[in-house]
């Protein structure tokens, strides 16, 4: 229930004070099931004429007509000042889409919520939902992120760094690589959660899955039309926007060409008006390989892995994946035009990781667990290369799964 929604009684009761009662119900015009049926107002043998009965079932259809629009201008109140109940409450959206109300009372729910809004925290649009909590960030990063210290290094510096600037002329472009289960999917969703105060469900945030977005590459022009149409009604809507594509590397070349107005550098033309911020993420398995060539080269040299930087896998990370023959991402505008501002790699994970991983499960279902049962989760996975058996092939990807053999 969101903030005070049980203390708002009382203002819930002048609502339905508030709001005009439906007109009396005209022949054709209201078609109200009445439960007593027709045989209520016949005359009962020897009895005399009856009463007429219509004014008393006509006053109960009006009472349930004027509950029903109480129910409903209460629940198009709460979308209004509460927008995250709306995908909660069934009620809600469906009457925020199908409703039309009166006149009267679209002027008595608009002065009710301007008097409500003018003490409470309300919000009518994506931007006062913006929270951009640098801090919360720094800490999910280096507490719920395992093993990737560089990711959550650069991904932190450069999405403050961008969100900070009085005028940016461009969009932010990050590109995720690696493995699968390395952790890119989770950082997408760290960022989404400490940038908006409805996280994933943010109206600003707008998540793409290759496949089950774009699915037919017959209807590539399709896609591309409603894709542009989404990313401006997106920036539109909200001052500072998140676009993430998962699985881009098997985007159609198509649609990477759409994106690429909306990646380049952009003439500021009134330069007292706030740049709008748009980041965009890519998150793509290409480059996985020579990541985890690299790292592994590195360990078996001596290195610890803390001690592994950019500076060894960002030129070999990046000409990977323009030598890919199986994805058009390298050979995009995007890739050769330098649209992308940084390659991110999230590095292989090993035995210790996914011990980790696997009690932040146990922790995030409030469950007991031992560490022998984290050891046993750990030994489930299938580690690479064959003769080292470093690095978990499937990362931590299915742990919080494994842990349902361990409950009592």
């Amino acid at each position: 229930m969101p903030r005070g929604l049980r203390s708002q009684l009382p203002l819930r009761v002048l609502l339905l004070l508030l709001l005009p009662l439906p007109p009396p119900p005209l022949a054709g015009a209201l078609e109200l099931h009445d439960p007593a049926g027709p045989a209520e107002a016949a005359e009962e043998p020897g009895s005399g004429p009856a009463w007429p009965s219509f004014p008393f079932r006509d006053l109960r259809r009006w009472a349930r007509a004027a509950g029903a629009l109480s129910r409903r201008y209460w629940a198009l109140f709460c979308c209004r000042v509460w927008p995250e109940t709306c995908s909660l409450d069934k009620e809600a959206p469906a009457g925020a889409q199908g409703w039309s109300l009166p006149l009267v009372g679209q002027q008595y729910l608009d002065i009710l919520t301007t008097w409500y809004c003018s003490f409470q925290d309300c919000c009518d649009h994506g931007d006062c939902r913006v929270s951009n909590n640098f801090t919360g960030l720094q800490s999910d990063l280096s507490v719920r992120l395992h093993g990737q210290h560089l990711a959550g290094e650069l991904v932190l510096t450069t999405v403050r760094s961008y969100l900070e600037l009085p005028r940016p002329d461009k969009a932010l472009a990050l590109s995720f690589h690696g493995w699968s289960g390395t952790g890119k999917n989770f950082v997408a969703r760290l960022l989404a959660e400490n940038l908006y105060r409805d996280g994933l469900r943010s109206d600003c945030v707008k998540v793409f899955i290759t496949m089950m977005h774009f699915p037919h590459p017959k209807y590539v022009d399709l896609y591309k039309e409603q894709l542009t149409e989404q990313v401006r009604k997106t920036q539109e809507h909200c001052h500072q926007t998140l676009f993430i594509f998962d699985e881009a590397e098997k985007l159609h070349p198509g649609l990477l060409e759409a994106l690429g107005p909306h990646l380049e550098r952009q003439v500021l033309e009134n330069h007292k008006a706030e740049s709008p911020r748009t980041i965009f993420l890519f998150l793509s398995n290409l480059g996985g390989n020579v990541i985890n060539e690299v790292v592994l080269g590195l360990l078996k040299a001596g290195w610890s892995r803390e001690d592994i930087t950019m500076e060894h896998l960002g030129s070999g990370l990046q000409a990977e994946i323009v030598a890919s023959t199986d994805s058009g991402f390298g050979h995009s505008r995007l890739v050769k035009e330098n649209l992308i501002d940084f390659f991110v790699p999230f590095l292989p994970l090993e035995y210790r990781h996914v011990r980790l991983c696997a009690r932040d499960a146990f922790l995030s279902q409030e469950l007991p667990y031992t560490e022998e049962a984290l050891d046993e989760i750990a030994k489930m996975m299938v580690y690479v290369p064959k003769e080292e058996q470093l690095f978990s092939s499937q990362g931590c990807k299915s742990v919080s799964q494994r842990i349902n053999y361990f409950l009592p």
